[in-house]
């Protein structure tokens, strides 16, 4: 007998009591999904109309992903310097706008590399900004949660970022096919209004005039470095690091799907609704199955699965998949699927930690320095991997070196595995994760 999983008790009855926060919370994470939607229209402007090589996309990707490694001061400011009396409402607001001129200036006005990376960095700025704010609000309402609820909201966010993935996934390719990159841009460009809406739907009390900022702020400073200096969050936060900032084949790799393979923008876009389906599918599982397992048993065996895995692009650069009788795109297909349903279980019990582990009154400041850290080595992979690309010699026809540089990507993410002791031993739904001892440390 179907006996319904509790996560999802919790997921329907979020959606049948929804307040105005959660709706904002919905909106938000939507959008954020949404953006998706210019994801492989970006690829092919860079490749095809800026006539760009895969190490300098790789590059430019990762410069364009700033925005993203200084969350900690959107958050910092949010939480310490309200505007108008108000600490989210305009800077949602603002958000929105950012991000509207963003990918209107690449529908309209980019037409070089140094244009394109302001433009994407303006889109990325806004949302990017949003997200802290949001993230605020989520923090807020999962230190309500009892223990056996922990990571409901989390995964109540990520179930509407994976919803706009879909939808928009969905529409990427053949739209890019329909209306060229610039048309994607410029409907893209509508999306992150939907962000200031969200901004009239939160709670946010307006603070006397005589609140005194200078005051909040530093006192946000105080516990910030108070926090910081604590082992059960520093360890965690730098694994984390140290987890992501390995070399990333991704643009090379796209370049081989796209000039060697052939595949197309709509095939592209089936590629990325089927992966975003999988990513739900992984949060289920996380939520079902996996919530009570101890984060450094999840870490390590993803991470040595992802890695296998990943492997397998190997079969594909060298075309051994066609000796066993499995096309391209089928190939292609499968192993996108199972890859993301991997990152995905991964990426769960991180978000769940990092929420219970920010002291109250700088939710917003130390959720968003946690997720900058790892932006900050997600665009350090990035930079390694256009390093990589260019010192290999893989260009936009030259692929003789791609699975070299596949191989070196995967077998690097294994390296950070012998400092997974610095993770709490319990699982991530634990409602006081214990300090980290010093004996339980991997001795360097």
């Amino acid at each position: 007998m179907f006996t319904t999983p509790h996560w999802m008790t919790r997921f329907t009855d979020r959606i049948r009591a929804l307040d105005a926060e959660l709706i904002a919370i919905a909106v938000v994470y939507f959008v954020q999904g949404a953006l998706g939607l210019s994801q492989l229209a970006v690829s092919f402007f860079l490749k095809d109309e800026l006539h760009l090589s895969p190490a300098e996309t790789a590059s430019l990707v990762g410069i364009a992903m700033l925005p993203w490694t200084v969350k900690p001061i959107y958050g910092l400011i949010s939480d310490g310097l309200p505007l108008w009396g108000y600490h989210r409402r305009p800077y949602l607001i603002l958000s929105g706008a950012l991000g509207c001129l963003g990918w209107w200036l690449m529908a309209f006005r980019v037409h070089s590399s140094a244009l394109a990376v302001v433009a994407i960095a303006l889109g990325s700025l806004g949302i990017a900004c949003a997200d802290a704010i949001i993230d605020a609000l989520v923090v807020q309402k999962a230190r309500a949660e009892s223990a056996g609820d922990a990571g409901s909201l989390q995964s109540f966010g990520w179930v509407w970022l994976s919803v706009g993935a879909i939808a928009s996934s969905w529409l990427s390719g053949y739209l890019l096919e329909q209306l060229g990159a610039r048309g994607v841009f410029t409907i893209t460009g509508f999306l992150p209004l939907f962000v200031a809406f969200a901004a009239l739907m939160i709670s946010d009390p307006r603070l006397p005039p005589e609140h005194p900022l200078g005051q909040s702020l530093r006192e946000n400073f105080r516990q910030l470095k108070h926090a910081f200096t604590d082992r059960q969050i520093l360890l965690p936060v730098a694994f984390m690091f140290l987890w992501q900032a390995t070399p990333a084949s991704d643009s090379a790799f796209f370049y081989f799907t796209t000039n060697e393979l052939g595949f197309s923008p709509e095939f592209l876009g089936t590629v990325r609704f089927v992966t975003s389906i999988a990513g739900l599918f992984g949060v289920w599982l996380f939520q079902t199955y996996l919530k009570n397992v101890p984060l450094r048993k999840i870490f390590t065996w993803t991470t040595i699965v992802a890695t296998l895995l990943g492997l397998t692009s190997l079969i594909l650069i060298n075309h051994w998949n066609r000796a066993m009788g499995i096309s391209d795109r089928w190939f292609s297909l499968g192993d996108s699927v199972i890859l993301t349903v991997a990152g995905r279980i991964a990426f769960m019990p991180v978000l769940v930690l990092a929420a219970r582990l920010c002291p109250k009154g700088i939710e917003a400041t130390l959720f968003a320095l946690v997720m900058s850290a790892i932006n900050v080595s997600a665009l350090i992979s990035y930079q390694l991997g256009a390093g990589l690309t260019y010192i290999l010699g893989v260009t936009e026809e030259n692929f003789s070196n791609l699975w070299l540089l596949v191989l070196i990507s995967n077998l690097s993410s294994l390296l950070p595995l012998p400092l997974v002791q610095w993770l709490p031993e319990q699982s991530p739904t634990t409602p006081e994760p214990e300090p980290v001892k010093v004996e339980e440390m991997v001795q360097v």
